[in-house]
């Protein structure tokens, strides 16, 4: 099976001016940043809120807060916690912790103590660069996960000096702001502060850094059990992609002239790539947003039109209201590039409309770094489907229950994967690797079609996750926290399609006896146990659930029956 190559008919489908293949990586991703300093020293590499940080003032960062790191007593292969909102700290801290061959792991920042609990618990990392609103969450860990050192990070230091001045006015709406942003660190409960780092004396050029085949990020993924997943991904992984992705883009140019806005966020995989790794390769001028806020990425537009746009569609959709209603222009906007959940074609249309650029969509999974495939940036491009598979990458059609079997052309079956941005397996689990790992090839548990002209179509998925504004939920997980209420004595979880957000988190419960449930009461409960996307947007009771002979709750019954009118 190792020696099978597969047809590749999606390569006679690719825009002018995209490889059929790349060459292999090599280096690391530190030179990432390295090479854009040295060929745009001067250029933007960071705006924040309007404040500009340049390529060589981003290297002169990551090698100071490297050397902190390290007398922090970070270690080569030693894994680092990174617990940050966009802002320019967090792509400094990613780069130092990867330039002493130490390991990154990505938090949401949103999530509920319990939620990062169970992935620090999972990972073991010992040190962590956190935002300092989040500095007591990690800290009350318990004994067995205590941290050996937490590094606060305050994001209001990179804003402009008026802006920092605003937020110390003695109003309520300044202080509200501020609240949002920051709070207070107790010096007795970390480390030391980011400021201090980027203030240290600088790493040598001499220190060691990581190699190719090195493991670099450790992104957890919702997997299918509710349980933390890591994919292990490695700087050939990621440096892979980032030249993918690049590839697949032949007419933008590097350097100044290229603009990316970071309105992902980019604990997420999707963000990840096509900010931190993509935009800092591209030598591009990386626009930061801590949320995503129309108004704000209007005010960026102004200034700044995006080149290159990663956005999931509740994002474009909003952002074009915004834009319609505020009678700003969003020409200029030349690539936008959708993930996470289907684009609808009516969205389409007056986007593209709108901007005079592309709104094409992509696909990928946090194991394979993770783009595998996207609409060509071109006239060809299928609405519909989730593209062509890039550059380098493999495709298969298999029977689902015997993933050695090709189904016939044009057949639907699961999507096996192949490539260099593919993962080798999931952090300290290898008999969950084994289950989506054959010979090489990534099972992505997706049912596909792929047509003549080599364009992907997912028609199903063996997964169950939910899809929803971008970010997958487990629903086991859901179920959990719903059980723990007093008055549910079962529940089920699934996802109902949403205009807004691709699919809505609903959740059918069943009562104890003599009980009568609130959603309102149940949805506030679960707001105590889950991060606010998790948490079901309805709450419908029902006498029971349907279940398998074994027992199992059939949660596709379940779908059909909240679907029927």
């Amino acid at each position: 099976m190792t020696t099978y190559d597969p047809p590749r008919p999606w390569i006679t489908s690719y825009a002018a001016g995209v490889p059929e293949d790349l060459e292999p990586v090599g280096g690391s991703l530190v030179d990432i940043v390295a090479t854009s300093a040295r060929d745009h020293p001067d250029a933007p590499a960071l705006e924040f809120f309007g404040r500009e940080t340049s390529y060589r003032r981003l290297q002169e960062r990551i090698d100071r807060a490297a050397a902190y790191l390290r007398d922090a007593g970070v270690r080569r292969g030693d894994r680092v916690a990174i617990v940050l909102p966009n802002c320019p700290q967090h792509i400094a801290a990613f780069y130092a912790v990867l330039r002493l061959g130490a390991v990154v792991i990505e938090h949401n920042p949103l999530y509920t103590p319990r939620e990062m609990r169970k992935q620090f618990e999972d990972h073991g990392a010992k040190v962590a660069i956190v935002w300092s609103k989040l500095v007591p969450l990690v800290r009350e860990f318990p004994d067995d996960l205590a941290l050996d050192a937490v590094i606060a990070v305050d994001v209001t230091t990179d804003m402009p000096l008026r802006l920092r001045a605003a937020l110390r006015l003695p109003v309520s709406s300044a202080r509200a702001s501020r609240d949002a942003l920051h709070t207070p660190i107790d010096r007795a409960t970390v480390f030391g502060t980011w400021h201090e780092a980027e203030r240290h004396d600088p790493l040598p050029p001499t220190h060691a850094g990581p190699a190719t085949d090195d493991l670099a990020l450790i992104q957890y993924t919702s997997g299918t059990t509710g349980t933390p997943k890591g994919a292990a991904l490695t700087h050939r992984n990621l440096l892979a992609n980032a030249a993918q992705s690049r590839a697949w883009v032949p007419t933008i140019e590097r350097g100044e002239g290229c603009v990316v806005y970071a309105v992902l966020p980019m604990f997420h995989a999707y963000g990840l790539t096509l900010c931190l790794t993509f935009a800092m390769s591209m030598g591009a001028r990386l626009v930061l947003f801590p949320k995503f806020d129309p108004d704000l990425v209007l005010k960026a537009h102004k200034r700044h039109p995006a080149t290159f746009l990663p956005l999931v569609p509740p994002i474009a959709d909003r952002l074009l209201r915004a834009a319609t209603e505020a009678g700003v222009s969003l020409a200029g906007t030349r690539v936008a590039i959708s993930g996470a959940m289907a684009l609808p074609h009516e969205l389409v249309v007056p986007f593209e409309a709108a901007t005079g650029g592309y709104l094409v969509e992509g696909y990928g999974l946090s194991e394979c770094s993770p783009v595998l495939m996207a609409n060509p940036v071109a006239e060809n491009r299928v609405p519909g489907t989730v593209g062509l598979p890039l550059p380098g990458t493999e495709c298969r059609v298999v029977d689902p229950d015997d993933p050695m079997t090709d189904v016939p052309d044009g057949e639907r079956g699961e999507l096996l994967v192949r490539g260099p941005q593919v993962f080798g397996g999931y952090f300290g689990k290898p008999e969950e690797t084994e289950k989506v790992l054959i010979d090489g090839w990534f099972r992505t548990g997706d049912i596909v079609t792929i047509d003549e002209a080599g364009f992907v179509r997912i028609v199903d998925r063996i997964k169950e996750l939910i899809i929803t504004g971008g970010f997958n939920v487990a629903p086991t997980e859901v179920e959990i926290a719903l059980r723990q209420h007093p008055d549910v004595v079962d529940a089920a979880v699934v996802g109902l399609p949403s205009e807004h957000s691709g699919e809505d988190v609903v959740a059918a419960v069943v009562a104890a006896p003599g009980a009568t449930l609130d959603e309102a009461a149940i949805r506030e409960f679960c707001r105590g146990i889950l991060t606010p996307y998790k948490v079901p947007r309805r709450v419908v009771v029902v006498p029971e659930l349907p279940k398998s002979m074994i027992g199992k709750v059939l949660r596709r019954q379940v779908r059909d029956g909240l679907l029927e009118p």
